[in-house]
């Protein structure tokens, strides 16, 4: 029952907030195509729900074909790759505000697990069977691994944390990831990777 509530509140706050925040993403889609080369949005395919394939929207922060130099997936402190505007989205989150039409679509919701690259940690049939009921319910913006260490966690920690969410989502357990989230956000915490975060399994 909750889950058919949860959609029902996702679509209704996704479309009502980008309405209201329609001007602030237009003035941050116009600094990113103002001050550096390439699209406003940075699309990525990435696993939802029931491991399914999506293309996740993101405003562009890095430098075009930045996966492909560098850290590659990874983005440290002072990163080069990432653009001066880039900065100030990613410190503010705002570079997460296109994802509003990622979850108005159903594709994600406000709070769940992130969603993984299809390769990144590891491919889709490389999850154990424990691992891939962090796919049973729809990725979000946040979610309960983001509020207990975010980038810093190893991503076997990361997904267990995920599996947890899943098996007890709840009305309650939403509302304190996202206050959890937003105080996190205020302060910027554990936003940056300090190193890679995928062990041996």
């Amino acid at each position: 029952m909750y889950k058919f509530f949860k959609r029902m509140l996702d679509i209704l706050f996704s479309g009502v907030v980008l309405l209201i925040c329609s001007p602030i993403i237009l003035i941050l889609a116009i600094l990113v195509k103002l001050t550096s080369k390439g699209p406003i949005f940075f699309k990525q395919v990435r696993l939802g729900k029931g491991g399914k394939e999506f293309t996740m929207l993101k405003f562009r922060s890095m430098i075009v074909g930045a996966e492909q130099k560098g850290s590659g997936v990874y983005s440290g402190k002072n990163d080069p790759r990432v653009t001066k505007v880039g900065r100030f989205l990613r410190a503010s989150s705002l570079d997460e505000l296109p994802q509003l039409i990622n979850i108005f679509l159903g594709q994600m919701s406000f709070i769940g697990p992130r969603p993984p690259l299809t390769y990144h940690p590891w491919k889709i049939e490389e999850y154990t069977e424990e691992q891939l009921h962090m796919f049973d319910v729809r990725p979000g913006i946040t979610g309960w691994a983001q509020v207990n260490g975010r980038k810093t966690v190893e991503w076997n920690k990361r997904i267990e944390l995920n599996v947890w969410y899943t098996r007890n989502m709840s009305f309650r357990l939403d509302m304190k990831i996202l206050f959890m989230t937003f105080f996190k956000v205020l302060r910027n915490e554990d936003n940056v990777n300090e190193e890679e975060t995928v062990q041996t399994r």
